[in-house]
């Protein structure tokens, strides 16, 4: 008896505490930690939904739970915080807007290291750490298992959550080489130098058919440009097992066993691969995420550092040399979609005779004029279309109908609940952290004011001169007309899901123009296609995505044939 009443007076304590709610955040971090202090962004998470973990639960669109984040300096490993209830959050900006209810809580800190740059600036930032700048999944991250709370933003009570969990350490990427796919790995000198620790660059490079039978044969190289590439994917030398879950089902293309499709795919392009007739090249992905994002971009920057000349004068020549490449402009090609399109475009642009033709895909804006939906030269703010008495939010995604998902405020304000300074590991941040100019306390200089959107004239100027690549086109065609005749092609959805189709519009306005010599290249657009058409229009838009290799693999072949220079070697790869 003495046991039930025990049990029943602490079911009546806890669940008065519970029905009363708590509006108070303290959180103890782990004694384990390595480090004598820790530097980083506090996460707090709040759920409706049962199931998935609540910091998986955020996103741009309506669906998305609540988050807030805060900034945490020099605190000691068993030390507690209380967390700021004056913090930002998306998508409610304040915790007095939460409603009183129940929900699951949840709190991670994302780890920040402390780097002092060779330009004098110390800085500090989330290292990636081989998951591709990923805060959800971070190795050494730490975060607490939900629960279940009773929130009132009213109550003074408090709730102690625990950041007891650390997500694990990742296996060795060199495990996962195949015949045909090897991983390689560098210290990057000149990155190096700029971030004062050692920085690295590594590769997934899928070898062809042939290459151990054939060893005098030289080879062509294909720069794969895209996100961060934790494996080397759609290829695969066994099929989709016949018993494969196909009971997953993809919103985006409204289509149940969407993962047995891509399977397929990956296995119908080792066939193409492997197949007599293929082209024989080295196709490589490369693994350059920095402390902003899961890649740098591929191009020199002020924030950044020196990714462009470290890929092409320090990663590729290492390749070409571990694995017979060629080594000559001629033979080297770039294609990519979405990040990888503007990559892919940019590369050409900055090393015209460094590739001999560039595919860019869904590219990400070429042109500032079309910012999505910003023209940074003219308009003044970046949320909104300013009128005499009302002003209009600009839309910043949509789906193929055209309705649209979310603002471009509400991307921009969860990035910066995120991280401060531009440290959300995310799209418009990286934008900035490539394009900008280096602010005095170290970051980024803001090209808009986050919270109210207002444009900086001065930094759009520099985007201008340094990163807007029709604007360079147009400046130095004189000089790199010459060299990039025959080799510009661009292909991108007119329904594009975050607007990218406005810059190709643009851009394709101004290649027509050109003379002396003209562009003689491509730029075309998928009917109703979304993000990442590659130029396919054959296939609805989820199968071509997955057909960048092979869709612009055999037209490389024929740029090959009709631009080699004399007594290039046409033949060694050609068995």
């Amino acid at each position: 008896m003495k046991r039930i009443l025990l049990a029943l007076f602490l079911f009546i304590l806890t669940h008065s505490a519970f029905s009363q709610g708590v509006g108070r955040i303290e959180i103890a971090l782990p004694t384990f930690a390595k480090t004598a202090t820790l530097d980083g962004r506090l996460l707090v998470f709040l759920s409706t939904k049962e199931g998935a973990e609540p910091r998986f639960q955020i996103s741009d669109e309506v669906d998305s739970q609540q988050m807030f984040g805060m900034d945490v300096e020099g605190v000691r490993p068993g030390q507690s915080v209380v967390f700021d209830m004056k913090s930002a959050g998306y998508p409610k900006a304040s915790f007095d807007e939460i409603p009183a209810g129940d929900y699951f809580v949840q709190v991670l800190m994302h780890k920040y290291e402390t780097f002092k740059r060779s330009d004098g600036k110390t800085v500090k930032l989330p290292m990636d750490r081989g998951e591709g700048q990923n805060w959800r999944s971070a190795p050494g991250n730490l975060y607490s298992k939900p629960i279940k709370i009773r929130f009132d933003p009213k109550s003074g009570k408090s709730v102690r959550l625990k950041l007891d969990q650390v997500n694990p350490e990742l296996g060795d990427p060199a495990k996962k080489q195949t015949k045909y796919i090897k991983y390689i790995k560098i210290k990057s000198e000149k990155l190096s130098k700029f971030w004062g620790r050692d920085m690295h660059l590594a590769a997934w490079v899928l070898l062809p058919e042939g290459f151990d039978e054939h060893p005098e044969a030289k080879y062509p190289l294909c720069l794969f440009h895209g996100h961060f590439p934790a494996e080397f994917s759609g290829f695969s030398e066994t099929p989709p097992p016949a018993d494969m879950d196909t009971s997953s089902y993809s919103a985006r293309f409204g289509i149940y066993g969407y993962n047995k499709i891509v399977a397929q795919e990956a296995y119908n392009m080792y066939k193409k691969w492997a197949s007599p007739n293929f082209p024989r090249y080295l196709v490589v992905e490369i693994q350059h995420a920095n402390p902003f994002y899961d890649d740098s971009y591929a191009v020199n920057s002020a924030n950044i550092g020196p990714y462009g000349d470290a890929i092409m004068y320090e990663l590729l020549p290492e390749i070409e040399r571990q694995f017979r490449g060629i080594g000559q402009g001629w033979a080297r090609f770039t294609y990519g979609g979405s990040t990888g399109g503007w990559e892919a475009l940019a590369a050409q642009i900055f090393y015209p005779d460094e590739f001999n033709g560039c595919f860019a895909a869904c590219p990400d804006p070429i042109t500032f004029e079309a910012y999505t939906m910003v023209n940074l030269y003219k308009d003044k703010n970046a949320y909104y279309w300013d009128g005499p008495f009302k002003k209009t939010p600009r839309p910043g995604k949509r789906n193929y109908l055209g309705e649209m998902l979310c603002t471009l405020e509400d991307m921009n304000r969860r990035e910066a609940v995120l991280g401060s300074k531009g440290r959300s590991g995310d799209q418009w941040d990286i934008w900035q952290a490539v394009y900008s100019p280096v602010e005095n306390d170290g970051y980024p200089k803001p090209i808009w004011n986050k919270k109210t959107g207002i444009i900086d004239p001065a930094v759009a100027q520099y985007w201008k001169e340094n990163y807007d690549l029709m604007h360079i086109l147009k400046r130095d065609w004189k000089t790199l007309g010459p060299k990039l005749t025959g080799k510009i092609h661009i292909y991108c959805g007119d329904m594009d899901n975050y607007y990218l189709n406005n810059a190709v519009y643009l851009m394709e306005d101004y290649l027509k123009t050109t003379r002396s010599p003209n562009y003689y290249g491509e730029v075309d657009y998928g009917d109703r296609a979304e993000h990442c058409w590659n130029g396919d229009h054959t296939q609805p838009n989820y199968i071509s995505r997955l057909r960048y290799n092979t869709m612009y693999l055999p037209k490389i072949l024929k740029r090959i044939e009709t631009s080699a220079p004399k007594g290039a070697d046409l033949t060694s790869w050609r068995y």
